[in-house]
């Protein structure tokens, strides 16, 4: 355990925080078997010292790529450079930024960020925890005097099992060629429908999901849980499965990816000097017979 390494527990849970890896969560995880919620951070990924590494860090301020180098605000254009091994710009800046710790007590935490780039944000993270119930409420005031486009968003790593089985309802998904960059929405293909309990694909899948009414279910039988899930302020989640690996991603989000150039910029919001958006995200463990 590091000396920045903030420790949270409930009488089911035990959470480790790192708020100076993104304001990031390290582990989540059950305390009397050790079993994880989230996907496990051991001490080979803690030390890569990176919030891709870790079980959960914020989206700020947007999700996922932005193609065309930047995005136009209202007053000007925004140029942004990559940063990270992707060729393109992505999730943002707070994952790549320390955090504050304002408040803390066993059961919860708040975390803000006081960001220049690439305009003046100011972010915060209440993280809490109450009986196996894991909940989220990130925030994001605009401080810069011209206008900006603003998205939210989660990045969650869940562990992924022979049977782990995902519900999630909605109504299209986001493609193009690629799936660095969609463009168009499109019906559901055939085993991306998650209406019901459904395992995942087998394929890669990199997208958004359009039409989320926010909930979600996570069904993990050999780790012996449920997680119920439930998100507001969005109507879309990104879904990340890498063939081999074990975890995957449901993200929610309040964007499609590369939104800024998408027509009507679906998800985005235009801030001005003091206004704020939200995005709430909750994960209840209900441990299985």
């Amino acid at each position: 355990m590091t000396a920045a390494a903030l420790i949270l527990e409930d009488t089911l849970t035990r959470l480790v925080l790192r708020p100076d890896l993104g304001g990031s969560i390290a582990n989540w995880s059950l305390r009397n078997s050790g079993l994880p919620l989230l996907r496990h951070a051991d001490r080979t990924a803690l030390e890569a010292a990176t919030p891709r590494r870790l079980g959960c860090f914020p989206l700020l301020p947007w999700s996922n790529r932005i193609d065309q180098g930047g995005f136009a605000n209202p007053d000007a254009w925004l140029d942004l450079t990559p940063n990270s091994d992707d060729p393109y710009p992505i999730h943002g800046t707070a994952w790549q930024q320390a955090w504050s710790v304002v408040e803390q007590s066993r059961q919860q935490v708040l975390l803000r960020l006081d960001s220049e780039e690439p305009f003046a944000y100011s972010a915060e993270q209440r993280i809490h925890l109450d009986g196996g119930r894991l909940s989220i409420e990130l925030q994001v005031t605009h401080r810069a005097a011209a206008p900006a486009w603003y998205g939210l968003g989660l990045h969650p790593y869940f562990p992924r099992t022979a049977n782990t089985q995902l519900h999630a309802p909605a109504a299209g998904v986001w493609q193009g060629v690629g799936a660095a960059l969609p463009s168009e929405l499109t019906p559901l293909p055939s085993g991306w429908d998650f209406h019901g309990l459904q395992r995942l694909p087998a394929e890669r899948v990199d997208h958004a999901f359009s039409g989320w009414n926010g909930q979600c279910r996570i069904h993990q039988p050999d780790l012996g849980y449920d997680l119920d899930c439930s998100a507001s302020h969005c109507a879309y989640y990104l879904l990340f499965t890498p063939p081999g690996q074990g975890f995957f991603c449901i993200e929610p989000v309040s964007h499609p990816i590369n939104a800024h150039h998408l027509p009507g910029r679906p998800g985005l919001r235009l801030l001005t000097a003091g206004q704020t958006a939200r995005l709430n995200w909750h994960m209840a463990c209900r441990l299985l017979d």
